[in-house]
C-alpha cells in the first residue's frame, strides 16, 4: 500500500514533470472569493487539480481547483486557486497535502490568504488583517500519526508560526501604499456553519481578531517544515456586538472581491522584498 509520503513525492514528481523543471520561489495559497490575484500573473502553466496524482479537488463553488506556475513582480511564484478545508470531509492530511508539496518544489517562503469574520470592533467589511498569531479550536492536527523525519520535528515549535521577517516586510508595503491593513490574531474552527453570537463574543474574549475555518493546518505544516509563512485575512462580514447581521456566501464574496486591489497590492510588494 502506497504510503503518504510516497503519494506526496509522486505528485511532487508529475508537477516537475508537467512544468518542465519550473521551480518556483515562493507559493500563494489564494482563499475564498481571493482567485483574482492570478490576473497578475505572467503564467506559464496551469495545471487542473484533477491531473495530479493524489491532489484533493476542490468542492466549495469559488475555488477554481487549479495550480497555476508563473511570475508575479519579478518572482516565480505557484499559486493555488483554491484550496482545501476540513470541512468538505478531507482529514487534515489531505487538506495539507499541497503544502507539502510546495515545499518539495523548492518554495522558501509562503503565502496565505483567507476569508474571515471580523470580532475586533475596529474593523470594517474588506479590510485586510495580517495574522502575527493563531488560536487552534478545530481540535484537530495534521501532524497526528507516523512523522516523516525528512520533513521536520515530531514536536515542532510554534513560537512564531508567522515569519516576523515577512511581517515587518509587509507593513513597509502597507506605509508605502497607505493600505488599510490591521494586524492581529486569527481563530481558526471546523465549520461549516457560521458561529453563534455567544461564540462570537467568547473568541474576542479569549483574544481573537478575526475567526474562519481554514489557515491553521497549512501553517503547522509549514513551519514543521521550516518554511516561512506569510498570512492575511479579509474581512467579509462582522461578528461583533452592534455590527452582527445575518451574512450569505454571495455577500461574502462579494466584499473578499472588494478587497482584491488592496490584497493584491500588499501581496505584490512583499514579494519585491522577499530574498
Amino acid at each position: 500500500m502506497i504510503t503518504y509520503k510516497e503519494k506526496v513525492e509522486e505528485c511532487v514528481q508529475k508537477v516537475q514533470t508537467l512544468c518542465d523543471g519550473f521551480q518556483p520561489e515562493v507559493g500563494i495559497v489564494l482563499g475564498t472569493g481571493l482567485g483574482g490575484l492570478v490576473e497578475e500573473l505572467d503564467i506559464k502553466y496551469d495545471l487542473s487539480y484533477e491531473k495530479l496524482p493524489h491532489f484533493p479537488l476542490s468542492t466549495v463553488e469559488s475555488h477554481k481547483g487549479r495550480l497555476i506556475f508563473g511570475y508575479l513582480n519579478g518572482r516565480k511564484v505557484v499559486a493555488m486557486q483554491g484550496r482545501f478545508h476540513y470541512y468538505e470531509g478531507y482529514d487534515m492530511k489531505e487538506v495539507t497535502f499541497p503544502i507539502r508539496v510546495l515545499k518539495l518544489l523548492g518554495i522558501s517562503a509562503l503565502i496565505i490568504s483567507n476569508a474571515a469574520g471580523g470580532i475586533n470592533p475596529n474593523f470594517q467589511k474588506s479590510d485586510l488583517m495580517i495574522i502575527n498569531d493563531h488560536i487552534n479550536l478545530m481540535f484537530g492536527n495534521p501532524l497526528i500519526g507516523k512523522n516523516v523525519n525528512e520533513w521536520g520535528d515530531r514536536f515542532p515549535d510554534m513560537f512564531e508560526p508567522y515569519s516576523n521577517d515577512l511581517i515587518e516586510k509587509a507593513k513597509e508595503v502597507v506605509k508605502e501604499h497607505n493600505l488599510p491593513v490591521h494586524e492581529g490574531v486569527y481563530a481558526a474552527v471546523t465549520g461549516p456553519n457560521l458561529e453563534t453570537k455567544a461564540e462570537y463574543k467568547y473568541l474576542g474574549i479569549i483574544g481573537a481578531d478575526v475567526v474562519g475555518m481554514s489557515t491553521v493546518p497549512e501553517v503547522i505544516v509549514a513551519v514543521q517544515m521550516k518554511l516561512p509563512v506569510f498570512a492575511v485575512s479579509v474581512v467579509t462580514d462582522l461578528c461583533y456586538e452592534g455590527a452582527l447581521q445575518p451574512v450569505d456566501l454571495p455577500e461574502i464574496l462579494k466584499n473578499a472581491s472588494n478587497a482584491e486591489p488592496h490584497l493584491s497590492k500588499l501581496i505584490g510588494g512583499l514579494l519585491t522584498k522577499i530574498i
